[in-house]
């Protein structure tokens, strides 16, 4: 551990540079994936590759890792170890167990926020018969927004449902805007906060353009949603206001979301919430401030990249002598 206090290990890093970096300036940060090519372990301190999360050497390799650094959290960024994370005995920002295996099957999650008294849009598994059309054909355990087709009728529900290639689920095709609500719970469970934000434009499921809202029923549904199920950490909830049936929920991810933008922007100072995850692993006692951040705060991503040499190491070389160009203020 060094000046920074605490030690972060953060799994299934991908691209997702931006909140290493954000991780980095208030802890000492170990990247794990498995890929030499993931450009967000070269954001943090240390970067280590482990087993495969299937493999029975994953759990053993990071309770390591977490002894040798003295790590006080383990932050997923990835759906695909959240359940292996919550069962592990490791100092781990996951719900437990049965919401993490929940919330990573879409019919398991309409089944589950219904049980809570949430608002989840209709939803059949494929032999039943939908409510209305048009409806949605997605993959019960998808991601990206990938294999997901809109089916105005039975015959096209049907031939999406023989023409995806693993198990689905048909769902209403909700009309309306759509949101996604960025939140984060302590470990006991209690909402601290919860910014709304709308999709004004997304790729690949992921939102590249975005303003924050200040939107009370949003807020509250964040909220209810983060403290219903018991989430301890990140959690990133998308909802439709649809104009007949009023606000649905089509996904709940319990790690931090997409984009990454609000919590950072529109987080009061001390509050955005890498810092909160750190302050909390220190032992710090988080009050909830739900509904305090900067509302009106648009978004807009785009890609960069990092050379490699040889032997996959950086060259500490940018495309630009100088790195990219500031945006123009004013």
């Amino acid at each position: 551990m060094d000046e920074r206090g605490v030690a972060v290990v953060l799994t299934g890093v991908g691209k997702r540079y931006d909140i290493v970096s954000a991780f980095s300036q208030h802890a000492f940060t170990v990247a794990v994936d498995p890929s030499p090519l993931a450009p967000a372990r070269y954001a943090a301190d240390v970067a280590l590759a482990p087993p495969r999360i299937d493999d029975p050497g994953y759990v053993p390799f990071l309770r390591e890792v977490v002894e040798r650094h003295d790590a006080r959290a383990v932050v997923p960024l990835t759906d695909l170890d959240l359940e292996v994370l919550a069962g592990a005995g490791l100092p781990a920002f996951v719900p437990s167990v049965e919401v993490a295996r929940a919330t990573y099957d879409k019919y398991e999650a309409h089944g589950l926020l219904l049980g809570h008294g949430l608002p989840s849009p209709p939803t059949c598994l494929p032999e039943e018969e939908p409510e209305t059309y048009p409806v949605m054909v997605k993959p019960r355990q998808g991601s990206g927004a990938r294999s997901i087709h809109p089916a105005a009728d039975r015959d096209e529900k049907d031939f999406f449902v023989r023409y995806v290639k693993e198990p689905v689920m048909v769902q209403r095709l909700m009309g309306g805007p759509e949101f996604s609500i960025d939140l984060l719970c302590d470990l006991d469970g209690r909402c601290l906060n919860a910014i709304p934000r709308t999709m004004l434009e997304s790729r690949g499921g992921e939102s590249i353009k975005g303003t924050v809202i200040a939107d009370p029923e949003l807020i509250d549904l964040g909220r209810a949603v983060g403290e219903a199920l018991g989430v301890r950490g990140p959690c990133t909830v998308q909802a439709f206001r649809d104009p007949e049936i009023g606000l649905g929920i089509t996904d709940v991810n319990t790690r931090f979301g997409g984009a990454f933008a609000a919590p950072m922007y529109a987080a009061r100072p001390g509050q955005t919430y890498p810092e909160l995850i750190v302050r909390m692993a220190g032992g710090e006692r988080i009050e909830p401030h739900v509904g305090d951040f900067k509302a009106n705060v648009t978004f807009s991503r785009w890609y960069w990249q990092i050379e490699l040499d040889e032997d996959l190491r950086p060259t500490g070389r940018d495309i630009l002598p100088n790195g990219f160009r500031p945006p123009r203020v004013g």
